[in-house]
């Protein structure tokens, strides 16, 4: 006979997000401050990703209605743009560079199952987007994947592994199509 899968054998004690009222407290001000279409002020949402241990650079701009799980596992360099409904499912660190575009409904997300053990076992890895990278929208960034600089993924799109230099990828998953040129 075949094994199959047992939730209830989940077991996740050993993963630590962060102290329980660090969390509450969080999820309050994301659900009153960032999640919300009503509040564009970009200056404010800084500050407060900064109270809550982010390091985020100057110029930053965070569109209405993004979520972010845990503000002291991300990290935001200069001038980097987070569009509308873009959700930073951060259960390990994300690292954003300078001069990121993330575009709107698009999803970086660190956390995964072990679909091999019947435990459904959690597994966390970082992303890394380096400077001048351009997540398109509506595209899933997963678990483990670095985005090298000036890489783009294109709508729709999703990301495994690494994604080369000046390099635009495209599908599910995401292979490269042509290379990235900037005029000067």
């Amino acid at each position: 006979m075949k094994p199959t899968t047992d939730l209830s054998s989940f077991d996740n004690r050993w993963y630590k997000p962060g102290p329980l009222h660090l969390r509450l407290g969080w999820y309050m001000i994301n659900m009153l401050f960032f999640k919300p279409a009503w509040f564009p002020f970009n200056s404010v949402k800084r500050s407060l990703l900064r109270v809550f241990g982010a390091k985020v650079g100057k110029g930053v701009v965070i569109k209405p209605c993004v979520n972010i799980k845990y503000p002291w596992k991300l990290e935001i360099g200069d001038f980097s743009w987070i569009g509308e409904q873009v959700w930073i499912d951060n259960l390990a660190k994300v690292h954003i560079g300078d001069h990121v575009c993330i575009s709107q409904g698009a999803m970086l997300l660190c956390g995964n199952h072990n679909y091999k053990k019947p435990s459904f076992d959690l597994i966390i890895q970082t992303i890394v987007l380096e400077d001048g990278v351009w997540i398109g929208a509506k595209t899933v960034v997963t678990a483990g994947t670095v985005c090298r600089t000036h890489s783009i993924l294109t709508v729709g799109s999703i990301a495994t592994g690494e994604l080369a230099a000046y390099q635009i990828y495209q599908g599910n998953p995401a292979i490269v199509v042509r290379e990235r040129t900037m005029d000067s």
